[in-house]
């Protein structure tokens, strides 16, 4: 199952309609928890996230609303018995907040620390790339490495079935037929977060071909003195990232306490986003991963032709 669940969306400070950021990424077997805000802990019981399904947790950078809830995610932890590894990865720049934030939750899961000082994987299927911000930041992407995608008319026209189909997939290749002749390349899915920022080469990079980037659209585009001074996107940028990286969803969040409506900061995004789908996400929206992409369809008769 591949969803995103939205645990808060305000930046700052909250307000009576927002929480805190936060945001919760099931991906097959994990779990990715991003930059939990102040009440996370909170929002997620109303989402529905139970700490237990939590395998990784992903700091962008540690200005308050993106790790204030950290220690109160890893108290829950502790009281609901987690015991697998907790993989906790965060800017090297911010190791003393990091650490200072996760003694406070006392002896919580095993946590597993991961910093990082710069772009590339910090997992596997997980890397990150510097953002232009006020501090040390970085945004993630995950993704899912490239496959095949079978198809039954030529797997039945090969004489491929049963067992033998597994096999095809593991070794490439069954009694002369090859994976490539009863298949079509199948894109790989992908996911980026990309917070507190100007636009900058690293926002680009993440965003890239992702089936869903979560944006910070901090300030309408009325406000882009204020976004440049503070290293924000206005919801125009943010369109505009999206569209130049074809992304095909962005979720827009991480919105100022100055507006109570964020329909016209969707309206902005949207006029310079192209293609690219944008929703304003509210606290406790869920966004489910769309079906994965065919490259091509294969057309000649069959395997050999």
């Amino acid at each position: 199952m591949r969803e995103l669940v939205v645990l808060g969306t305000s930046s700052q400070v909250p307000t009576r309609a927002r929480n805190h950021n936060g945001y919760f990424l099931r991906w097959d077997g994990d779990g990715l928890l991003f930059d939990p805000g102040e009440g996370t802990q909170r929002q997620m019981i109303h989402a529905g996230v139970a700490s237990s399904q939590v395998t990784r947790i992903c700091l962008t950078h540690v200005h308050g609303d993106h790790c204030f809830g950290l220690p109160g995610v890893l108290a829950r932890m502790a009281v609901d018995q987690v015991t697998h590894p907790v993989h906790l990865h965060y800017p090297a720049s911010g190791e003393e907040t990091v650490r200072a934030l996760t003694g406070l939750a006392g002896a919580g899961p095993d946590l597993r620390w991961h910093p990082h000082g710069g772009a590339g994987d910090v997992a596997d299927g997980l890397e990150v790339a510097p953002l232009r911000h006020r501090v040390e930041t970085y945004g993630y992407r995950v993704r899912e490495p490239d496959g095949r995608t079978l198809l039954p008319d030529l797997l039945t026209a090969a004489g491929i079935t049963g067992l033998d189909v597994g096999r095809l997939q593991r070794e490439g290749q069954v009694g002369g037929v090859r994976l490539a002749d009863v298949s079509v390349p199948r894109r790989g899915q992908s996911f980026a977060l990309v917070m507190d920022t100007a636009v900058c080469d690293g926002a680009r990079r993440l965003a890239e071909g992702t089936d869903v980037v979560v944006m910070e659209s901090t300030f309408a585009d009325e406000e882009a003195g204020l976004a440049a001074e503070y290293g924000h996107l206005t919801a125009g940028q943010a369109g505009a990232l999206a569209s130049e990286a074809g992304a095909g969803l962005l979720v827009l969040t991480h919105f100022s306490s100055r507006y109570a409506d964020v329909a016209p900061l969707r309206e902005q995004a949207q006029a310079r986003a192209g293609a690219t789908r944008v929703v304003a996400a509210a606290d406790l929206d869920r966004y489910a991963f769309p079906r994965r992409r065919e490259l091509r369809r294969r057309t000649s008769p069959g395997p050999g032709a």
